[in-house]
C-alpha cells in the first residue's frame, strides 16, 4: 500500500503541520527499518513522531495522520507541561516534595521540606537545583552501586550520569554502569532497584529468568519500586533546568 504509484516518496526527515483551527506539528521520519507507519506521542514533551518506511508515498503518510488528528490531540491533551524549578514551586527529591525557598548560604541546602537556594545570582537558580541533583544523585548511586557489586561479588567499572529518556540505568559488556541522575527525585527504594538491576548484569547479561532470580537474591521484593518507575517515573522527566 506505501508504494503505489506516486512521484512523492519519503526519503528525509521533515515536519508536517496539521489543522487550522488548532495546527499540530508532527515529525516526519523516513526510516529503512519500518515495515509499516506509526505514531508516537510523546508523554514527556508532547513531541508527535510519525515514522515510515523509506521511499513510503508522503500523501499516504500525511492522510495517516489526518486521519488521526483527535487521537493526537487527546493524547497531547494528556501531556504534563515542562516546569522550570525555581523559589516559591516544589521539587521531588528522594520521593517527597520540596518547597524551593531563597537562603542565606552560596551553596544549596536543605531544611527540612524546603531546598534553599543561594542570595546571589537567582537566574541561575534551576541550574544551582540540578547540579545539587546531580551530585547527590552521584553519591547515591555509587554508594548503592558498591553495596550491591559486594554483594554479587563482582567489581564494577565506572559510573556515569545521564540524562536519558529510554532508560533509567544500563551496564556494558565492560562493566561500566550508567544511570539516570533524576532517580534522586524518586523514592529512596527506587534509586536502590535500579542500581540492583545494573549490578545485576555483572553477572547475567540478559533478563532471563537467570538475571530475575539475582535481582531477587539483593534486592527482595523489587517488583513495587520497578512499577513506581512504570508508573510514576515519566513525571520526573517533567522538569526542565536549561533551555
Amino acid at each position: 500500500m506505501l508504494f503505489r504509484n506516486s512521484r512523492s516518496r519519503l526519503t528525509e526527515n521533515t515536519t508536517l503541520t496539521l489543522g487550522a483551527a488548532e495546527p499540530v506539528v508532527i515529525e516526519l521520519r523516513a526510516s529503512k527499518r519500518a515495515r509499516r507507519l506509526s505514531l508516537r506521542v510523546s508523554r514527556l514533551d508532547g513531541r508527535v513522531t510519525l515514522t515510515a518506511p523509506f521511499g513510503a508515498n508522503k500523501d499516504e503518510a500525511l492522510q495517516f495522520a489526518t486521519e488521526r488528528l483527535d487521537w493526537i490531540r487527546s493524547h497531547l491533551a494528556q501531556t504534563a507541561p515542562s516546569e522550570v524549578p525555581g523559589v516559591g514551586s516544589t521539587l521531588p527529591f528522594r520521593g517527597a516534595p520540596l518547597t524551593l525557598e531563597r537562603g542565606k548560604a552560596r551553596v544549596v541546602e536543605i531544611s527540612g521540606d524546603s531546598m534553599l537556594l543561594p542570595p546571589q545570582s537567582p537566574e541561575r537558580d534551576a541550574i544551582r537545583a540540578e547540579m545539587f541533583l546531580k551530585e547527590t544523585a552521584r553519591a547515591a548511586l555509587v554508594a548503592a552501586s558498591d553495596t550491591y557489586a559486594a554483594k554479587v561479588g563482582r567489581p564494577y567499572g565506572r559510573i556515569t550520569l545521564r540524562d536519558t529518556r529510554s532508560r533509567w540505568g544500563s551496564c556494558s559488556s565492560r562493566g561500566n554502569l550508567s544511570y539516570s541522575w533524576r532517580l534522586i527525585m524518586a523514592p529512596p527504594q527506587v534509586l536502590d532497584y535500579v542500581a540492583a538491576h545494573e549490578v545485576s548484569h555483572l553477572v547475567h547479561m540478559d533478563h532471563s529468568r537467570l538475571f530475575w532470580a539475582q535481582v531477587e537474591a539483593i534486592f527482595p521484593n523489587y517488583q513495587a519500586p520497578r512499577k513506581w518507575l512504570k508508573d510514576h517515573g515519566t513525571e520526573l522527566h517533567r522538569y526542565r533546568f536549561r533551555d
